[in-house]
Parts: C-alpha cells; structure tokens; sequence
C-alpha cells in the first residue's frame, strides 16, 4: 500500500513586518487571500493527498471562514491552533498529520502561493531518496560576513551557499523526532531542514525555483501582484438566460433561497431560474453548450433536482476542462414579490458553490415595469453574465 503524503502549511503568523493592521494569511493577492492562493498550488499538486493548515491559536474558525470555505479547498484536511512561534505551529501540524496517517511531510510556508506544483513532487522524489530534503537556490551574489560597526570580517565562498525556500519535505517519524528533542532542548531552528542537521540527518538540496518568493514585507507584496499581472490568465466572458412562468403549489427557490410567496416556478427540477442562468453563463464563457445538453430535462434524474447541487457539477465540469470562475453577475427580472430582502442570502449560497469570495458575485432585482410576462406576474427571468480562467494559469500562481 502507498505511503501517504500530506502537507503542513503554518499560518499562525502576525505578518508584523508588512505594517498592513491584519495577518499577513489574510491579506488580498489578486482577489484572494494570500493563503487561499498557496493552497490552491497544493490542490493542484497530485503527490499531496491531503492538508493540515496551523492557524493562528483560537483563530481556527475565522481562517476556514475566510480562507478556505469560500474557495472549495477539497484537500485541507485539517485546520489545528498554532503557536508562538513557527517551529510550534510545524510540530502541531506535522503531529496531526501524522494521526491522520501520513508517512510523509511537505512542510510549506504559507507566504509563497507562487510556487510551481510540481516542486512538491520534485522535493518529495529526493526526501523518500535521504529522508529529508528541501527546495534551495544556489547563491549567485557576492556574499560578506559582517564584524563590528558593520565592517566586512570575510567573504565567503558563494559557490557553497545556497538559499533556501519551501517545500521542505521529510519522513514523518524523523521529523517527529527532531521537533521533540529541539523542544526539550528549548532549540528553535528558522526552518525545519536546521533540526534535521541537528539531529545529525542529511538533507538533499533540490534546485527551487526563483518565482518561489516567501511575501514578507510590501515590496514582497507588489512583486507577487507583478508577477501575477504579468502572466496574467486569459479571461473568458459567458452570458446567460433563463425564464420560468409561475405555477401553484410549487415552492419559489431563487439562489438556493426559498421565498416567501404564493407560488413558485414550473419546472423539470427546483425551477431555480437564477441558478440556471448563472449555470447557462458559465457553459457559454467555456463553450460546453447549456445547461439543457447537461441536464436534459425528458431525464427523470433530474425531477425536482436541487439547482445548488447541479451548479456544482457545473463547476466541476469547467475544472476537468481546465477552468475555474472569477466573477459572476446576476440580474432577476420579477415584477413581484420584492427580491431585495433575499439578494444577499443568494448571493452567499451561489459564491459557495463558485468558490469565490461574496464580494466577486453580485446579485441584482429588478422589475420590467409592468410590460411584459414579467411585468403581468407570469413569471421570472434571469440573466447571468460571467467571467472565467483557465486553471493551468492559476497553477502557475
């Protein structure tokens, strides 16, 4: 049977040097949090099967909320409470993971979302090879040691030095073993390859990768949103409509949502004229065809089908064809009843299951003046605009 392999990402941190009032995990890269951008270079690593993430202590909840329940992370499989100081939050993390039974660690900072994928792979082919390695750089400045008042004592030999990033990859019980005896030393490393020397194990230097940058200051910051922009996904824009006539007896369900009135919407499944146009938005912008061709409505799988559900399948199809959801609009069209009171509600339930954030799906009401179907009350129609990218160019990030 394989050995499993999971990796630890510390997020406890203050972020105190990038001066910005909140965690660093947090911050906006993009229209994401910094974090939810490393774990989707996770998610798209195939060697890691799953993810413990170290939040800062009592913070675990606020940390899904933000970072991960928004964004459809499939592969955390844990978030536990941090510490102090990084070294803790490694060991806290490294023992869940080992609980849930892996035999092998890819530790990862949670500042560097640039990394490529398939670096994990690379630095856990070489930890199963010696038992530890880590993702480095070869030095390629002149390197000083500096003495008192600054002045240089020596220059050191640069062609021996190399800089070190993440992922550091080891065997779980060799690292288990270096966290305890560094703790019961009261030894604190800067990463975890410095226990493993330590404790006199040998690491292995895989070749890293310079877009590899750890975010540690706001310089750090606008080089990443650089980097971003420059390799910038191409985006695609679908729109899309759908339309249902009123019927009695039928519950009205608009976004997930159900809504207080008289009467709901005829239909194969739930009727949700919302979610069937943002559906019919996101086929378009991929050029899958329409909700129709995927959810034939002669099918009697689909009777009285829950449109949240179908819409999720929506966007598993979009990732098997290499693409996610970046922004979503949607307008209803009803003369009554009022929408207002249930737009936000909509708008969380439909973000969800998009995996985005509420700020990037918006969510209108209006009603057409009394002109037309709508206008008479026969029923309501929804329109959806929607913008995606492709997958391989979020990896890239």
């Amino acid at each position: 049977m394989p050995e499993r392999t999971m990796a630890v990402v510390p997020a406890a941190g203050s972020g105190s040097r990038m001066g910005s009032g909140q965690a660093k995990q947090f911050m906006p890269l993009c229209g994401a949090p910094l974090l939810t951008r490393t774990l989707w270079a996770l998610e798209r690593a195939p060697v890691v099967e799953g993810v413990v993430v170290a939040a800062p202590p009592g913070g675990e909840a606020e940390l899904r909320a933000r970072c991960l329940e928004p964004y459809g992370l499939a592969k955390v499989a844990d978030v536990v409470a941090g510490g102090a100081q990084r070294q803790d939050s490694v060991a806290a993390g490294v023992a869940r993971a080992a609980e849930l039974g892996a035999a092998w660690v890819l530790v990862h900072d949670a500042a560097r979302p640039l990394v490529r994928p398939e670096l994990f792979a690379q630095v856990l082919q070489a930890a199963r090879r010696t038992g530890a390695a880590v993702a480095a750089l070869p030095c390629q400045d002149t390197v000083k040691e500096a003495g008192e008042r600054e002045m240089v004592r020596s220059t050191l030999d640069r062609g021996r030095l190399w800089l070190v990033q993440t992922p550091q990859g080891f065997r779980v019980d060799l690292l288990l073993a270096a966290l305890a005896k560094a703790k019961e030393e009261g030894f604190y490393a800067t990463d975890e390859a410095g226990l493993m020397e330590r404790a006199g194990h040998g690491v292995k230097l895989v070749m890293g990768d310079k877009r590899n940058i750890k975010i540690t200051t706001p310089e750090d910051l606008s080089l990443a949103r650089a980097w971003l922009g420059g390799d910038g996904p191409d985006m695609r824009v679908g729109q899309g409509m759908d339309v249902h006539r009123f019927a009695p007896d039928r519950a009205l369900i608009l976004g997930g949502v159900r809504i207080d009135y008289e009467m709901g919407l005829l239909g194969h499944s739930d009727a949700d004229v919302a979610t069937h146009a943002v559906m019919d938005a996101l086929l378009a912008a991929a050029g899958l065809g329409d909700i129709g061709g995927m959810f034939p409505d002669d099918d009697p799988a689909y009777a009285g089908a829950d449109s949240l559900a179908l819409l999720e399948r929506v966007v598993e199809r979009l990732a098997a064809q290499g693409w996610r959801p970046r922004q979503v609009s949607l307008t209803c069209v009803a003369q009554k009843p009022k929408l207002a009171p249930y737009r936000q509600a909509m708008r969380r339930n439909l973000a969800a299951r998009l995996g985005l954030a509420d700020g990037l799906v918006n969510v209108a009401a209006t009603t057409s003046e009394g002109l037309g179907f709508t206008g008479r009350g026969e029923g309501i129609a929804a329109l959806a605009t929607a913008v995606i990218a492709p997958l391989a160019a979020e990896s890239r990030f």
